[in-house]
């Protein structure tokens, strides 16, 4: 059902209008069928009232005609009395119209001991008997409607007679096109208030459209530049929600510059005092603390180049460029070949798709680094599961517990408490990983596998 319902705000209006606008005019058209029902009940009512009156007023011998009232609706049939209720069994009673002609003929002063009405079909020896001339009923069909084959029938025995008063009129022909002239109505108005709606609702839906797809744009790469920025238009709330908008992002842009500047010197700071500390070192004499010293030199230079990659993640300053991704794969795990790590490089596919090639590589290579710490191997697969670039990395390692797996995604957080490169590093790998990944729109994720280990996949949208 949610399938087939509209997803955007325009659609959702126009549907919800349309169904409000639906329901008004089924109403409406109920309250205007019963209101043309009443006038039609009336009409009879207070017809066959004057004929039941004027006869008693004017009675006349079994059969006698009697001169009908001016005017040509409703049109009666002549009013005749008989000794019998014309009655029959398979006759249906009008209750409400007998109720109504009793509390007419009581308002004046003609008292009856019982009044009868029903509805019975025309045939050639009613139209014979109380119709002027034999072609009349033909007539009657050929300049109304053709519900003129039935008519309604009051039979009444006044107070303390014993023979009927019956008399007989014709329904009152509904208005001709009624129905015809309440669906063109209809249409009118869902064609000119949907018209207006879908205007107004298009004036504001457009910029919010816009400023969608620069939401997106931005949170893709905040490095865009302010001239893709909407203009503030529509209403007055859209116009508001814009302009907070371009203010938002121009904020968060000089925060990211300044970022930067910030990084770029802590690591120029940083940096030249650890080379000079390396250069130093070397005066030393004893091999094995010169080793110590150069080996600790060496993880600070590595913790400062992933924490400041981590934080350049987000604001790339090279484009995406057409990549053979299980090509740049393998590069990597020749890199660790080349050193003698027992890395394998299973299935790949040939996939090319827009990418970073350094930092994803940087991101291999750090999932990779991680199954050979803490597994001592690792096996590298390149796939493509519909349109997912999958780059999965698995091991035979111990895992890690499946409650600790969100916890080792985030920043200084990783199995081994301590802090050193030998047992684990600093625990910014798996983050910075996770970020390049995100970075290109796709997700990375940890699971440990059934036949033990962990495997690590990076899914990219192709």
């Amino acid at each position: 059902m949610k399938r087939f319902l509209p997803r955007s705000l325009q659609g959702q209006m126009l549907l919800a209008v349309a169904l409000a606008l639906l329901v008004a005019q089924g109403i409406g058209a109920g309250l205007a069928l019963r209101a043309q029902n009443e006038r039609e009940s009336n009409a009879i009512v207070h017809a066959l009232a004057f004929r039941l009156i004027g006869g008693r007023v004017l009675r006349t011998a079994e059969g006698r005609e009697l001169l009908p009232p001016q005017g040509r609706r409703p049109r009666i049939a002549r009013l005749i009395s008989a000794p019998v209720s014309p009655l029959k069994p398979d006759d249906v009673r009008e209750a409400g119209i007998e109720k109504r002609l009793e509390e007419i003929l009581s308002d004046q002063g003609v008292q009856v001991d019982e009044v009868q009405v029903f509805e019975r079909a025309i045939d050639g020896a009613v139209a014979r008997r109380f119709l002027p001339r034999d072609d009349r009923l033909a007539q009657l069909r050929r300049e109304h409607h053709p519900r003129h084959d039935r008519m309604i029938v009051a039979a009444a025995r006044m107070e303390g007679e014993q023979t009927w008063l019956i008399a007989r009129a014709w329904r009152e022909p509904r208005e001709p096109g009624f129905l015809r002239t309440l669906l063109v109505q209809t249409i009118l108005i869902y064609v000119f208030l949907m018209g207006v709606i879908a205007l107004i609702l298009r004036r504001i839906t457009t910029p919010l459209a816009q400023l969608t797809r620069r939401v997106g744009a931005f949170a893709a790469n905040p490095a865009l530049s302010a001239e893709g920025r909407v203009e503030p238009q529509g209403p007055l709330d859209t116009r508001s929600l814009i302009a907070a908008h371009n203010a938002m992002e121009a904020r968060i842009g000089a925060l990211l510059d300044e970022k930067d500047v910030m990084l770029g010197a802590i690591g120029h700071d940083l940096k030249t005092p650890l080379a000079a500390l390396r250069v130093r070192i070397e005066s030393v004499d004893d091999d094995g603390e010169r080793l110590k010293m150069a080996g600790t030199i060496e993880d600070m230079t590595r913790t400062l180049d992933d924490i400041l990659s981590l934080a350049r993640v987000g604001r790339p300053s090279d484009p995406l460029e057409p990549t053979e991704l299980s090509a740049l794969v393998a590069s990597v795990i020749e890199e660790f070949e080349d050193v003698g790590e027992p890395v394998e490089l299973g299935e790949t596919e040939r996939i090319v798709m827009p990418l970073r090639a350094t930092w994803l590589r940087r991101a291999v290579r750090n999932l990779t680094s991680n199954a050979l710490r803490y597994a001592g191997g690792a096996c590298v697969t390149v796939q493509r599961e519909g349109r997912q670039a999958v780059i999965r990395v698995s091991d035979e390692g111990p895992g890690i517990p499946p409650d600790e797996i969100a916890r080792m995604l985030e920043p200084f957080e990783r199995g081994d408490p301590s802090r050193n490169r030998g047992t684990g590093g600093a625990g910014i790998g798996l983050t910075l990983a996770r970020a390049i990944a995100e970075q290109h729109g796709g997700t990375l994720t940890l699971t440990n596998r059934k036949e033990g280990g962990l495997l690590a996949e990076i899914r990219l949208p192709v």
